[in-house]
């Protein structure tokens, strides 16, 4: 989608009726080659993302798109509803994620559905999905694959690279932080780059490419804290929070009585890549723009305008890619509420699990209670939205 003044509107896959199951890998034989999206060829849309306007002769404009949009993300919600209860908020941050191609990192205590949530995402997506569980045996080349040598019938030897589980489209990494730093530092290159580097060698991703990782931040023994530059290399750390005397109820209910929900396929690959566009054609005026970059140096201690709290209690903030996700995230919130353009709202609905993982407070901040979270929710207080420009008065002719 290159002109966002007649965009094309997102392929879909038309329910399936049968979906694996939540938490289990897909079958051999059925997943699709790295770099090739799967798409159903039973949708015209699918195959030929122009269909649905060429049958119409005349060009979709913008509204149309953004309608459909909303509807598909909401089919989403309403399918990830059939398994997860609750967790409204983490829903949105995680199909915003999918839609401006960013990675997320779930943070929670066991038993809130961080892998079920992600494995019935993918469920819902026809995409390829892989899991691996860190563990701290895991080595590097477990994810990223590796050399092997192999012996022709001529008795010729050559180096054939076999494809580790990060060649998917949404590659979950389940408890990240119980593997050493050296085998977490075999998904920068992938986060950051979409490609991996093996060897001598060069290999891109499949697109679109998704790490959604997972942690438990309350149990300390036999992990290793993730490094603060693969941190900002997840745009959302989401926390999940126990669910409501109401939702426990309605979980409780649910999973006792010996039923799986099946859920149906949505969107495609490819459609997920049109829908990334049209996101990214959203508007972003100035005055977002700016309210944006203020939020973000606002947290640094050392810029002028921080505010005393921050360079009493922080020792360093976030830095310029925070902003190009608080940009990004609020792209997403407003096209699935069906709008044209980014509002200040937008950018609070995404500051928390933009920001929280970019900001290191110190100890006094520990000492008096405060945490990152106290901390944004105070400079989105504190912070002043900037105004448009008044327009001048006209003078009245005599």
């Amino acid at each position: 989608m290159t002109d966002p003044s007649s965009p094309t509107p997102p392929p879909v896959v038309k329910p399936s009726g049968t979906a694996q199951q939540p938490g289990t890998a897909q079958q051999p034989g059925t997943a699709q080659q790295p770099g090739n999206p799967p798409v159903s060829p039973k949708t015209p849309e699918a195959a030929n993302p122009t269909a649905a306007s060429a049958a119409g002769n005349k060009p979709r404009n913008l509204a149309d798109v953004l309608r459909e949009f909303a509807e598909y993300q909401q089919k989403m919600r309403d399918e990830l509803g059939k398994v997860i209860v609750g967790q409204t908020e983490t829903i949105e941050q995680l199909l915003a994620a999918i839609f401006t191609r960013g990675h997320c990192l779930l943070e929670g205590v066991p038993g809130l559905a961080k892998t079920l949530m992600v494995s019935t995402l993918a469920d819902i997506l026809d995409v390829n999905f892989k899991r691996v569980q860190f563990t701290p045996d895991l080595m590097p080349s477990d994810i990223t694959g590796t050399q092997v040598l192999e012996e022709t019938e001529t008795g010729r030897r050559s180096f054939r690279f076999v494809e580790g589980p990060i060649f998917t489209n949404i590659l979950l990494a389940d408890e990240i932080n119980r593997t050493p730093p050296k085998t977490q530092a075999a998904l920068l290159e992938a986060m950051q780059e979409r490609q991996v580097s093996v060897g001598r060698e060069t290999h891109t991703l499949p697109d679109p490419f998704f790490t959604i990782a997972t942690q438990n931040p309350v149990e300390q023994e036999g992990t290793y804290p993730l490094p603060e530059a693969q941190l900002d290399r997840f745009m959302f750390n989401i926390k999940i929070d126990y669910p409501t005397a109401d939702e426990e109820e309605r979980i409780l209910t649910a999973t006792t009585r010996g039923e799986s929900p099946t859920v149906n396929k949505v969107l495609s690959a490819r459609a997920i890549l049109t829908c990334q566009k049209l996101v990214a054609s959203i508007a972003a005026g100035p005055l977002v723009i700016r309210y944006a970059s203020r939020l973000v140096r606002a947290t640094r201690p050392s810029d002028l305008s921080a505010p005393e709290y921050v360079r009493e209690l922080v020792d360093w903030g976030a830095g310029p890619r925070a902003g190009q996700n608080l940009i990004a995230g609020a792209k997403a919130i407003a096209a699935m509420n069906g709008r044209f353009n980014v509002e200040p709202g937008d950018i609070h609905r995404v500051a928390l699990p933009v920001l929280r993982h970019r900001i290191a407070t110190n100890f006094q901040a520990q000492a008096e209670g405060m945490d990152t979270d106290a901390i944004i929710r105070r400079l989105l207080e504190d912070v002043e939205i900037p105004e448009p420009p008044k327009m001048a008065k006209e003078t009245p002719r005599k």
